[in-house]
Order: C-alpha cells, then sequence, then structure tokens
C-alpha cells in the first residue's frame, strides 16, 4: 500500500526524539555559517550567493539526468540579479526556466505557494511543450490519459515500479491541502517543514515531470524563510547530487511505507548538515578569487584572459589547453599560446607535467603577481 492511501494520509507523524539533536545542529550550523558571511562584507556575499545559486541549479538538473552549461546559468543568475560579470554568456531556453524557478523561490520566499505559481513554474521549465521526446501536459497538473502515474525504471518489458501517484480524481484536493497546509503559519520549525514540503509534494507528484526539481525549489524556499535571506550560502541540491541513490531510496521506502515519514526527515536533515559543512569549499573558492583580483585589480588583462582565470577559479571542466582556449575564447591558436604564455611568465598559469598534445595549464594561486 503506498502512503497516499493509508486512512489518515496526508496526517504525516515525525518521531521528535529522534529527530530534535540532528535539528539543532542543523540549526547550530546555519547560524554559523550565516554568522560568518556576515562578517565579510556585501559585494562578497553576493559573489558567494551566486556561486551556490549556480550550483543549486545546475545540480538539481543533474539529479533528473539534464545537463546544464555551467556558465550559462551562471551568466544567467547574475543578469536576473543585476550583478556585473566579466564576459556574460548567452543561456538557453532549458537554463533561463530553471534559474526562473529558483530565483522565484528564493527571492520571493514569503509569498504564498498557489496553483498559479507551481504551474507558472511548471511553463519556466517545459517552454518547448516536451520533456525530450514525449508531450505533457505544461503549466497544468497531469491527467489520466497515458494511465496511472508510476515512478519506472528498467528497460522496455523489464519495468520495475517503485511509485504510483495518486490518481487524477483526487489530484486537486490533494493539492489544495498542500497548499493549504504550506501557508498556513505554524509552530512548526521551518527546516523541518522544509523536509516535509519535499515530501509531501513529491508524493502527490502533480504534473507529469518536473516534480523533483520542483519540489527542491519548495524545499530551498522554505529554507530561505528559515533564514530570512534572499541569499543562499549552501546548494542543497549539489549534496542530494552526490547521495542520489540513498535520496531515492529513502523516498521509495517512506512512499511505501506507513504515516511516519521520521526515516526521510533523518535523511533529509543528516545532508542537510553535510551540505552546510561542505559550503566551507565553496566559500574558500570565493575569498581566494576574490583576493587574487584585489591582487591584480592594477594589472592589465585582456577579455579572455579574465574570462579564463574566472572559469578556473569557478571549476573548469577537464583541463585547460591552448586549443580549449582558442574555441572558447573565439580566437586562433596563436593568438591563444600568446594569451597563456603572458600569463605563464607573470606567474599567474603554470604548465602542468604532461607534453605535446596533451599539454595543460592551472592556476599559479601562490603567486601574487
Amino acid at each position: 500500500m503506498y502512503i497516499h492511501n493509508q486512512k489518515n494520509w496526508p496526517r504525516l507523524t515525525i518521531d521528535h526524539t529522534k529527530t530534535a539533536d540532528l535539528l539543532a545542529d542543523v540549526r547550530h550550523l546555519q547560524g554559523k555559517l550565516l554568522g560568518r558571511m556576515e562578517t565579510l562584507g556585501f559585494i562578497l556575499q553576493e559573489e558567494a550567493s551566486l556561486e551556490t545559486l549556480t550550483h543549486d541549479v545546475t545540480k538539481t538538473s543533474e539529479i533528473e539526468g539534464e545537463t546544464l552549461d555551467a556558465e550559462q546559468v551562471r551568466s544567467s543568475i547574475a543578469r536576473k540579479l543585476g550583478m556585473d560579470i566579466a564576459t556574460p554568456i548567452p543561456p538557453s531556453r532549458d537554463v533561463e526556466g530553471i534559474v526562473e524557478i529558483m530565483l522565484d523561490a528564493t527571492q520571493k520566499h514569503n509569498k504564498p505557494l498557489t496553483k498559479e505559481r507551481l504551474c507558472n513554474w511548471h511553463t519556466a521549465l517545459f517552454r518547448a511543450g516536451s520533456s525530450g521526446m514525449q508531450h505533457i501536459n505544461v503549466g497544468e497538473w497531469r491527467d489520466d490519459s497515458a494511465g496511472a502515474m508510476q515512478v519506472v525504471s528498467g528497460a522496455i518489458g523489464k519495468e520495475k515500479v517503485h511509485y504510483e501517484a495518486p490518481t487524477f480524481d483526487r489530484l486537486e484536493k490533494e493539492m489544495m491541502d498542500f497548499m493549504a497546509w504550506y501557508n498556513t503559519p505554524s509552530d512548526m520549525d521551518l527546516v523541518l517543514k522544509s523536509a516535509l514540503a519535499h515530501f509531501w509534494f513529491v508524493t502527490i507528484h502533480p504534473f507529469d515531470d518536473g516534480n523533483g526539481r520542483i519540489a527542491r525549489a519548495i524545499a530551498d524556499m522554505t529554507l530561505a524563510q528559515a533564514e530570512q535571506s534572499q541569499k543562499r550560502f549552501y546548494s542543497m541540491s549539489s549534496q542530494i547530487q552526490k547521495q542520489r541513490k540513498g535520496y531515492y531510496d529513502v523516498l521509495e521506502q517512506c512512499q511505501k511505507g506507513g504515516l511516519d515519514i521520521t526515516l526521510w526527515i533523518i535523511w533529509f536533515l543528516e545532508c542537510l548538515r553535510n551540505t552546510i559543512i561542505a559550503s566551507d569549499k565553496m566559500l574558500a573558492v570565493v575569498l581566494t578569487k576574490s583576493h587574487f583580483w584585489d591582487n591584480h585589480k592594477e594589472d592589465l588583462f585582456n577579455e579572455r584572459q579574465r574570462l579564463f582565470i574566472n572559469r578556473l577559479f569557478d571549476g573548469f571542466t577537464g583541463n585547460l589547453t591552448s586549443s580549449k582556449w582558442a574555441k572558447i575564447g573565439k580566437c586562433s591558436q596563436d593568438t591563444a599560446l600568446r594569451d597563456i604564455t603572458d600569463l605563464i611568465e607573470r606567474g599567474i598559469l603554470q604548465k602542468n607535467s604532461a607534453g605535446g598534445r596533451s599539454t595543460n595549464y592551472a592556476l599559479t594561486l601562490s603567486s601574487k603577481k
């Protein structure tokens, strides 16, 4: 029996004796991180938030098997937030859609969750009117015209059904109940509410596709409410992607169980704790990048050099070669080599040990100039 067929659904329960210490630990880490960020100043906070949102957008899509260009995501977010970045890159329609959802959720976190808002998010995700090659209902609840809504894996003929969502005739009431609960103030800790809202929404599964991404946006929106901040300094989706199998396993286990979802709450809180701890690495990159540009503020760089230095700080995919420099920088191979040689002579880049066509380059962070 699926959880939504239980007699008292949706009266979900949590054993708070098993979650209290973990919740307190998460809240302590949240406060510690926010306090640390407040000491860094506005510009560094903006940069850290941009970095976090970029990771969140790319990873929430990656969880669903969709790979987005991180530079397009970063450029789209920066433009929508009114931030200046070197060499902005025109984003694709797919990138623009998920960025719009994430920013609406986190920047307007105190707005009510309504059917219109959720359907607008869904429309932003699927502007082409399809998911891959499959036509879907866009900007409206799913129906049962293609059969029951099931989460399935495996080859054709050997499918495994992991979950079956409530039928269409129940859908409107299910979502009305969910939104009424979400929009009604209560004494529930907002971190717990984030976990519960994520589970409840993805269990109803109101859309043909995109339910996971929208559920994670709702969770992020609720975490922003918990901190009363539009800025994001940790990416829950990045950690979920690292623990992807466990994420789907615990969802399936709880969706096939009783109304006690303590197991899911514990998993969510542990994942969030790991997320906040991992944010130290992201913050270190932001600080190192900021110090680099402070140290080189009087030095001259062309736009290509600035682009690649920033990309190396932000996490360049693969090795940086002169061929990639020429292709991405839209210049000749000779120009690329001149750019690279100039940075090597200034002690900013170093040539890695591999030679010939395998020659690649990395930042030398120990050098001031």
